[in-house]
């Protein structure tokens, strides 16, 4: 159904856009899940930035989503939102911090973030320990 219906309508939106736009455009896209099937039709269609990468979502893998698309499209996300940085400890969180740095972070093209908006249920101290670890292993 994407393909047949949305798929061509997304291309001649989004080349409109860069039609009309007065400056270059980023075209960023929203789809939460597991949308690794879609990748590369998001990539032709114009698609810049993947928001986000949800890392517990079948086949979202980082290391392989930056080894197939990473010289495409940029990637948005990846800090585990629902189990790690809500319940993991200091360490499985700055573990998960190293691990979608080093997966996603090469060449370019990843934007850390949390895979969603910090909720209500992450203790204070797990958000310093994301912002800690970024701190430690974010710069390359």
């Amino acid at each position: 159904m994407y393909k047949k219906y949305i798929k061509p309508r997304q291309k001649k939106l989004i080349g409109f856009i860069r039609k009309i736009a007065p400056h270059p455009v980023y075209i960023f896209l929203h789809s939460c899940g597991s949308v690794y099937d879609f990748i590369p039709d998001l990539i032709e269609v114009g698609v810049d930035i993947l928001n986000p990468v949800q890392v517990s979502a079948a086949n979202m893998d980082t290391k392989k989503l930056k080894k197939e698309f990473g010289k495409d499209i940029v990637f948005w996300g990846g800090i585990d939102t629902q189990q790690v940085l809500p319940r993991g400890t200091t360490q499985q969180i700055r573990d998960e911090v190293k691990r979608r740095i080093d997966d996603l972070a090469p060449g370019g093209g990843f934007i850390f973030n949390p895979v969603h908006n910090i909720q209500e249920e992450v203790p204070p101290q797990n958000i310093m320990a994301m912002w800690e670890a970024l701190q430690d292993y974010g710069i390359y």
